[in-house]
């Protein structure tokens, strides 16, 4: 990875050392103290100013190159506000978003956080290995396609612009790394499920709760992104401003019959001084000329609504294939979920029944206390001081122990079958 990374990014040139300021300047006279002492103003205000490192695709030649830009070059560069940019902060943590701009795509899908123009990618600079395959991916089908202009050949029908070919790879970025993230969730998660269905143990109950925690924030942000592709998808205005070099050919084609009319005004004043003409126009000329243009305006803003609507079509369809597969990830990790929570029903069920055990256990110790308790009170009775006829009778003992024994054993048999009786009784 360091490898492609050297061979993929040019060296940063070299910082020149800026000298520091000597020691009288930085000492301050002693009636301007600073009220706060030990809080560097200074450094509070630049730190909002710091420069960023981004790496910039080019439209045009595919190449990649690292620069250093603060963020109010960069807003004033692609246009866009400061909480916009605020998204890309990789000190944040924000969720998973695509925003439309006037002149920009700002998008913010897992390890891929970017800025999408017209004519290039600005990409925050990252170690992570998602980002470098991100920008040789893209290289890779700029090249393809401008191998395919070179070659003469007509573009195919799925043909896209050049910010939804960097839009589809960052969605294709963040689905393969959620998938893969939700793939090694349910490697490890079954195999320990298994486990814990046969042996429950308080290091195989930490271990599932663990897993559900994980399992739960991945659903959150698989959720979070398969909402914003759908809100995407169901707002059709914000599908018309992602479509950046339509607007640019329109802004340029303005500018160009701003220039011409410009042009032809100059050359009608130089007319005008050479031979002059009346005031005052016909009004069927001025008519005929209102029509003209009611009927150009008419037919640029068909066009351009034709136009629009099938570009609408055509980013619509692509993000309806990416929200497919985020659909089925969340599907994969719904399974899961419910995967887990019917061991859980199954481990209720197991400790329900081991609880039911336990209470059979001690019903059963109980009856067999009480037909103990019943000898210890006849030779209780047997041991006092008093004179009964029955204790001269020389077979009484033995008549009441048999007496006894027969009734304990008789009421043992009574609880055991009241007991069985109760379970077999529907709730």
């Amino acid at each position: 990875m360091a490898e492609l990374r050297e061979r993929l990014l040019p060296r940063k040139p070299s910082v020149a050392a800026v000298p520091l300021p000597s020691t009288a300047a930085r000492e301050s006279p002693p009636c301007c103290r600073p009220l706060f002492q030990g809080v560097d103003f200074s450094e509070l205000k630049k730190r909002g100013q710091s420069l960023r490192s981004w790496i910039r695709v080019d439209a045009a030649t595919g190449g990649s190159q690292v620069i250093e830009v603060d963020k109010f070059t960069m807003m004033r560069r692609c246009d866009l506000p400061a909480r916009d940019l605020r998204l890309l902060d990789p000190v944040f943590i924000y969720p998973s978003t695509i925003l439309g701009r006037e002149r920009a795509i700002v998008v913010n899908l897992e390890k891929i956080r970017c800025i999408i123009t017209a004519d290039e990618v600005l990409l925050l600079n990252s170690f992570d290995g998602y980002v470098l395959q991100y920008v040789v991916e893209l290289q890779r089908r700029l090249a393809a396609g401008t191998r395919d202009a070179l070659d003469g050949g007509t573009p195919s029908p799925d043909y896209l612009p050049f910010e939804f070919r960097a839009l589809e790879v960052a969605l294709e970025a963040a689905c393969t790394f959620l998938d893969a993230q939700a793939s090694d969730l349910e490697i490890e998660a079954y195999p320990l499920l298994d486990e814990l269905t046969s042996k429950i143990s308080t290091l195989n109950l930490e271990r599932v709760r663990r897993l559900k925690s994980r399992l739960v924030a991945l659903t959150r942000r698989v959720q979070k992104a398969r909402d914003e592709i759908e809100q995407l998808m169901d707002d059709d205005g914000d599908m018309a401003e992602m479509y950046l070099t339509e607007k640019k050919m329109h802004m340029d084609s303005s500018l160009d019959g701003d220039q011409s009319l410009h042009g032809s005004s100059s050359a009608g004043d130089g007319v005008s001084v050479s031979s002059p003409v009346s005031p005052v126009s016909p009004p069927e000329s001025r008519k005929l000329e209102k029509t003209l243009s009611l009927s150009r305006s008419r037919y640029e803003s068909t066009k351009c609504s034709d136009s629009t609507t099938e570009n609408i079509e055509e980013l619509e369809m692509l993000l309806e294939a990416y929200f497919v597969v985020i659909d089925s990830t969340l599907n994969k990790l719904t399974s899961l979920k419910e995967y887990i929570d019917d061991t859980e029903d199954f481990i209720n069920i197991q400790l329900d029944n081991v609880r039911n055990q336990l209470i059979q256990f001690e019903l059963l110790l109980t009856t067999a206390t009480f037909v103990v308790t019943i000898f210890g009170v006849v030779a209780g009775i047997f041991g006092m001081n008093f004179e009964i006829a029955l204790f001269k009778a020389p077979s009484a003992f033995q008549w009441v122990l048999m007496i006894t024994g027969v009734s304990g054993v008789i009421i043992f048999s009574l609880f055991l079958y009241y007991f069985k009786y109760r379970r077999l009784m529907p709730l």
